[in-house]
């Protein structure tokens, strides 16, 4: 091993327990589901942004808000309407009497964490000023462009089943979610316990920070540096190649979507304690990272073939690295 190689472990060792500590302050609101907290912090740690779909009640707000409250830095709720507009989101330049100029006033997005609630309530013009923010950091005003502050992460939600007065996520905005995620019902237990937990109070109010914004900074830099030897790459390109080959689906995975594949897999790598991914890795973030990203053809609709049921084929077929 070389003395960097060395380092980055060390460094990942010592800030692992920070993660943790986040991990299971949000595991104590949103009680039994484990793998959709872990996948949230995967994002998170891979600079990405959340899409949490699922139906009406099952903690979609409630998950964004406990992520938001674990961690000590700023955070903007942005409810969204169909009167939303692009400058209640990005900010505008108002005139300055006293100054004589047009100053800056900044819009919900700048914030590290950025809960849009309902996203697909908003017109299609609305949600593309999201765009620029969650692909480059950034943002653009009367020609003037402004950064916006790491960490960033935009966790947005919206119900699959509610049809009125809502306009679908187009492609170019689905690719730029890192991953999908379901809540999904509790089982009977986890429901029982929740009913104890919040029956009379949230456990929002009492929840503390368990990391700074600094911690995550360096959790995300530290993760940035975990192995990924050269046959799980190809594995990634194999996958993601696949798709775009696949006859029920008219269209595949982008470049970047391997590319989130690849920072996803880093994170769940580190959040199992490891400073090197393995095929598993890249396997159980296979569905939630490409899946949203995916469009069926006209029969596969027909025949009522989801794109997942396609994505767990491919994955099943792409043989694995030294195979």
């Amino acid at each position: 091993m070389s003395a960097e190689a060395g380092q980055a472990e060390q460094a990942l060792d010592a800030l692992i327990p920070i993660a943790h500590r986040i991990r299971d302050a949000i595991n104590a609101v949103i009680v039994g589901k484990p793998e959709s907290v872990k996948l949230t912090l995967t994002v998170l740690l891979a600079e990405g942004h959340a899409l949490i779909e699922d139906v009406p009640g099952v903690g979609k707000t409630l998950l964004a808000k406990a992520l938001a409250r674990s961690i000590d830095c700023s955070v903007r709720r942005v409810q969204f309407t169909p009167d939303l507009l692009p400058s209640d989101i990005t900010g505008v330049s108002a005139f300055n009497q006293e100054l004589r100029e047009f100053e800056f006033k900044p819009g919900p997005i700048f914030a590290n964490l950025v809960l849009g609630d309902e996203i697909n309530r908003a017109s299609p013009k609305t949600q593309s000023a999201l765009l620029e923010c969650m692909e480059e950091r950034q943002v653009t005003v009367d020609g003037s462009t402004y950064p916006l502050e790491s960490p960033f992460m935009v966790i947005a939600t919206q119900n699959p089943v509610e049809m009125e007065g809502t306009y679908p996520l187009p492609e170019a905005q689905r690719d730029r979610f890192t991953a999908r995620i379901s809540v999904g019902y509790p089982d009977a237990i986890a429901e029982l316990a929740m009913l104890d937990a919040h029956g009379s109070a949230s456990p929002l109010d009492d929840m503390k920070p368990a990391a700074h914004a600094t911690d995550v900074r360096a959790l995300i830099e530290a993760v940035r540096r975990v192995h990924v030897a050269p046959q799980v790459k190809r594995y990634i390109i194999d996958l993601v190649a696949a798709t775009r080959t696949a006859p029920s689906l008219r269209l595949g995975a982008s470049p970047r979507a391997a590319l989130h594949l690849l920072r996803a897999s880093r994170a769940y790598a580190a959040l199992e304690d490891r400073n090197f991914v393995i095929p598993d890795d890249v396997q159980a973030l296979a569905g939630p990272v490409l899946a949203h990203r995916l469009l069926p053809t006209a029969e596969a609709v027909v025949g009522r073939q989801q794109p997942e049921q396609v994505l767990e084929k491919i994955v099943g077929r792409v043989p694995l690295p030294g195979k």
